[in-house]
């Protein structure tokens, strides 16, 4: 008889999901859910459940019995960045009137200021996995001051799929003052508590973020 371990099924999840954002699965290949069960120490009834709910989430695709990373192509990502600028537009247009009207604490943008802080600095010294991670916490920060957990849930979704969609291609930012300087406009806005700057400078942002990867693509395909 095989023994498994008691793993809560909530934990399974748990566990494949950070699987999923750490990029330890392989992208191009298809995992079996009986290497996943065997991983975890689990049967693999709860991994199966616990897939499904990846699938949900729009993180991996179902083969046979086992499944793929949900990649992005090109321009999915570009309609995802732009569906990007419109919401986290909207949320940090909230944020703003929410300053204005006194109802977020000095703290809080004070915490902004420091993940833009620490974005800019990772992104120059080369760190750049745990810069994608601290520029999605700053703008995923930035959304949670409109206090709207549809709007939040629907941005961190979105962002998993970026994450995931450009781990492999992750390359030095050929703007990285401008994008210091785009964060800066965002943080001023929101903290002057400016709803149409707050959501200009985060639409204009968005946009330039899908614009610059577009080039990068264009340029990449250019070299021999």
């Amino acid at each position: 008889m095989t023994l498994y371990a008691i793993v809560p099924r909530v934990t399974v999840y748990e566990s494949l999901r950070a699987m999923v954002m750490g990029g330890d699965i392989p992208e191009h290949e298809r995992v079996a859910e009986s290497q996943l069960a065997a991983r975890l120490g689990v049967s693999r009834t709860p991994v199966r459940e616990a897939l499904q709910r990846l699938e949900g989430d729009g993180l991996v695709r179902a083969q046979g019995r086992g499944v793929r990373l949900r990649t992005l192509g090109t321009d999915e990502l570009a309609h995802l960045h732009a569906a990007r600028a419109g919401l986290e537009g909207w949320a940090a247009a909230e944020a703003a009137r929410r300053v204005a009207s006194g109802e977020v604490a000095p703290a809080r943008l004070a915490g902004l200021e420091q993940l833009a802080e620490e974005t800019h600095r990772l992104t120059l010294s080369g760190d750049l996995g745990r810069a994608v991670e601290a520029n999605r916490a700053f703008h995923e920060a930035v959304a949670a001051l409109a206090d709207n957990p549809v709007i939040s849930s629907t941005l961190a979704q979105w962002w998993d799929q970026i994450v995931i969609s450009t781990r492999r291609s992750l390359h030095a930012p050929e703007r990285p003052q401008a994008v210091h300087d785009e964060h800066g406009a965002i943080l001023r806005a929101v903290g002057s508590g400016d709803a149409d700057a707050a959501r200009a400078a985060v639409e204009t942002h968005a946009l330039a973020t899908r614009d610059a990867l577009d080039e990068h693509r264009t340029e990449t395909r250019r070299t021999p």
